[in-house]
């Protein structure tokens, strides 16, 4: 089955409704150093399309009830370069617009501006990942679009009627972490007509911990206390320590109250500091 429930390890922090998953390519070329596919994709930044996509799709959709939030993509990026020529994800889009499933769309790719005319005729809302702007995004997310292109295609979805949201996620100490840094995404996305933010701080596994450190090499030994040493190992991965998230992530909620935002965590589990209002997924807007 190419859609699945969503959340397939069963993550106790995640606060998303029931939905599924649906991935077009296996694989992402973004080569973002924070990237956790890489602890279980083969060959994971050379994106590929998956077989029979449509045909495998036809068959799930039948026992996927009509109205059921399907997500787009969770593992790798549905607008990822070889879309552009392919246009599977736009093939898939049409096929649930049309059967009336409710759609969430997360992307790094300005591309999806290219699908507007049908995703304007569902219901659907668009998140994009801007994790920093300016050309140090290129250290972070090597293969990723512009973060001001992102940003631009954002301001023309909003302008189309398609709600938006914008993920800063996640918050990476030291590399993201500054509030000039942070204040930088956040007005932006005020600017474009953002709904939410949406923040998460960076969770480590041995694999992008390498990417990262060695993309980061002035960092490194702090970063490898914070994770290693000082902070703790939950299904599967190394959180930072319980205080310095709470710290980075009030940070990003005091500087989205600021520009008149809502405000949600992912996958954090600290009590007090979402809204309330917004869910970390945009479905609250569906």
């Amino acid at each position: 089955m190419y859609i699945r429930p969503f959340d397939p390890w069963g993550n106790p922090l995640c606060t998303c409704p029931r939905k599924y998953g649906l991935n077009p390519y296996t694989g992402c070329s973004h080569a973002c150093a924070y990237c956790y596919i890489t602890s279980y994709i083969r060959d994971p930044f050379n994106p590929r399309p998956k077989d029979r996509l449509v045909r495998q799709i036809m068959r799930d959709l039948e026992s996927v009830p009509r109205g059921s939030i399907i997500s787009l993509s969770n593992s790798s990026d549905p607008y990822t370069p070889p879309e552009g020529r392919l246009k599977l994800t736009r093939e898939v889009l049409r096929i649930l617009v049309d059967r009336g499933y409710r759609i969430q769309i997360t992307t790094k790719s300005p591309l999806v501006v290219r699908d507007l005319d049908i995703i304007r005729r569902g219901r659907a809302v668009v998140q994009m990942t801007v994790t920093m702007l300016g050309p140090a995004y290129k250290r972070l997310e090597p293969g990723a679009p512009p973060p001001e292109a992102r940003l631009r295609a954002l301001r023309a979805i909003a302008k189309s009627g398609v709600p938006i949201g914008v993920r800063l996620d996640p918050v990476v100490p030291h590399v993201n972490s500054d509030p000039k840094r942070v204040e930088e995404v956040i007005r932006a996305a005020a600017d474009v007509g953002a709904d939410h933010v949406v923040a998460s701080t960076y969770k480590a596994k041995p694999d992008n911990f390498r990417r990262l450190r060695a993309s980061f090499p002035e960092y490194g030994e702090e970063l490898r206390r914070i994770y290693w040493e000082e902070g703790e190992f939950f299904h599967g991965q190394r959180y930072a320590p319980r205080r310095l998230r709470r710290e980075l992530m009030g940070l990003v909620r005091e500087t989205a109250e600021k520009y008149g935002l809502r405000f949600v965590t992912c996958r954090e589990g600290l009590e007090g500091l979402d809204d309330g209002t917004a869910r970390c997924d945009g479905s609250h807007l569906l």
